[in-house]
């Protein structure tokens, strides 16, 4: 077998524990695997000793040669040499590439585990045909993790692989890896210059009910786009006045499609996001309950997950309404609200974005900032859902743009000024008025804005929420302005007026609201 062609698309990697495997045999879950699409299949057995090892190699290895899939041997060289397989996976605390090479000969797969930018470099200049890059998440299959990494960090290392000139050392990525996240985990982990060429699993074929759907199901994830990725449609906005210029479409596709806006958000905001979503023209449901997303989310709406609250029935029902939005590919709107402020929301904010593509993440610069720091290795300590001014201007918008980046969608941060990116294109919009800052729930309900506005038009995210912003924005400057406004509490009604009007004159082709913006482009 030529080791510079393998696939590596559906790496099995095996777990005989009674735990993960039952009472079933390994090899006719191998083999049913391999039937399904498997392949390629590495023996790990942590436990055997080395007779019963090699006993177990043998027959693997006269199932995967009959489907002509190459079998590796975890960390045991010596069993690899008795079994005469094709050759091994080694990890960072096992025998140097260098012996195993040696000892294998030319011909063999020798795969090495990586978890940090520097042991792939070290892999690679030694020789190594494909890399084990993880822990993306944790998982009970593998307990003994350096480090968890998430899609992130597996980015990182592609992009250095690709920096050093080893595009042509291959790549799988383990850990916590399912039919569920697979299509995100690829996504999310593709750097410019270089993407996985597989995922290794183990639970999602030993312990699945029927291997060879599962396997089958999960060459053709691999294979094929995830619903939430989108062709843009519509000319690429690159500057401040194609974007503009976007503007009036998306509004008038808003009032049009009158798109659902799915609140899950605390009761205090609930009747004046309801307010907003049918002043701007969408239509709006407040539904916490995540088993209702299932059906509400082939309404072709947007959900929107806001955090105020954060309990553990409460994080549960998010998880399954960001998978049922993320399963058939419509927006999902999330603010970390407060993200900062405690360790249960610190943590909260990690699990959620480790089970999910967020398509908008907005916050204030502290929920930002930890939001970024979360497998950045920063700590940031937030006071309530109060922001900071920490950061100067440039570091603000870099900050947007390199979460942007890392999470392959729109960030947007917000204050005095906003600044929001899609990790290409980072802009800064200089609209609003101190009385959004001064009325519970605004920041909220700009989510509420947004996730329409993505929703109406959503092979142009970045173009649909600068909409948003500017549409939300520029009605609470015009109802400021007015002689019947005095403050906060005569501001709300009038500011829900302005968001109706807006849309009115839109509709209308009164585009004299549109020149007050103050939108600049920034990289």
């Amino acid at each position: 077998m030529d080791r510079n062609n393998v696939n590596y698309a559906v790496y099995l990697v095996t777990d005989s524990t009674p735990a993960i495997l039952g009472d079933r045999d390994l090899c006719e879950v191998v083999e049913a695997s391999v039937r399904g699409g498997t392949t390629i299949v590495q023996l790990r057995e942590k436990t055997s000793d080395t007779g019963d090892m090699i006993a177990m190699g043998k027959k693997l290895h006269a199932i995967t040669k009959k489907y002509n899939v190459p079998l590796l041997i975890n960390d045991r060289v010596d069993v690899a040499l008795a079994v005469g397989c094709e050759g091994v996976h080694i990890g960072q605390d096992d025998m140097e590439l260098s012996t195993a090479r040696r000892l294998l000969g030319p011909d063999a797969i020798i795969g090495v585990t990586v978890s940090t930018i520097q042991e792939a470099m070290v892999a690679c200049k030694g020789g190594a045909d494909y890399l084990g890059i993880g822990t993306v998440y944790a998982t009970p299959t593998k307990t003994n993790t350096k480090n968890i990494i998430g899609a992130a960090g597996v980015r990182d290392i592609l992009q250095a692989m690709a920096d050093a000139g080893y595009d042509h050392v291959r790549t799988v990525c383990i850990g916590g890896i399912n039919a569920e996240n697979l299509q995100r985990i690829v996504y999310q982990s593709e750097a410019p210059s270089k993407k996985l060429d597989g995922v290794a699993v183990v639970s999602a074929l030993v312990a699945a009910p029927d291997p060879e759907a599962a396997a089958k199901n999960l060459l053709g994830l691999f294979n094929s786009q995830p619903p939430f990725v989108r062709e843009s449609t519509s000319p690429r906005a690159e500057t401040a006045d194609s974007i503009l210029e976007l503007v009036p479409e998306v509004v008038l596709e808003v009032a049009r499609k009158k798109p659902l806006s799915h609140n899950m958000t605390n009761l205090v905001v609930q009747n004046f996001a309801a307010n907003v979503a049918l002043a701007i023209g969408a239509s709006p449901i407040m539904a916490n309950n995540g088993e209702e997303a299932f059906d509400l989310c082939k309404l072709g709406g947007a959900l929107v997950v806001n955090m105020g609250t954060v309990d553990p029935d409460g994080l549960q029902n998010y998880l399954k309404a960001l998978r049922a939005y993320n399963s058939v590919g419509q927006p999902v709107v999330y603010d970390p609200v407060g993200a900062g402020a405690t360790t249960l929301r610190r943590s909260a904010v990690k699990t959620i974005l480790s089970h999910g593509y967020l398509d908008i993440i907005k916050g204030n610069e502290g929920e930002i900032r930890t939001v970024y720091g979360i497998y950045e290795r920063e700590t940031f300590q937030q006071r309530g859902v109060d922001s900071s001014a920490e950061l100067e201007v440039s570091q603000k918008a870099e900050l947007v743009r390199k979460l942007a980046l890392r999470e392959k969608n729109v960030v947007v941060m917000t204050g005095e000024i906003d600044y929001l990116s899609d990790g290409q294109h980072t802009f800064r919009i200089d609209n609003g008025h101190a009385y959004l800052e001064m009325v519970t729930g605004t920041g909220c309900v700009l989510g509420t804005t947004i996730s329409a506005f993505v929703a109406a038009f959503p092979n142009d995210k970045l173009a649909a929420t600068v909409a948003a912003l500017l549409h939300f924005e520029i009605a609470a400057e015009r109802a400021a302005e007015r002689r019947d406004v005095q403050g906060p509490g005569t501001f709300v009604p009038a500011f829900l007026d302005e968001l109706f009007k807006i849309r009115r004159e839109t509709g209308q082709g009164r585009m004299g609201w549109l020149k007050s913006a103050k939108l600049t482009r920034l990289s």
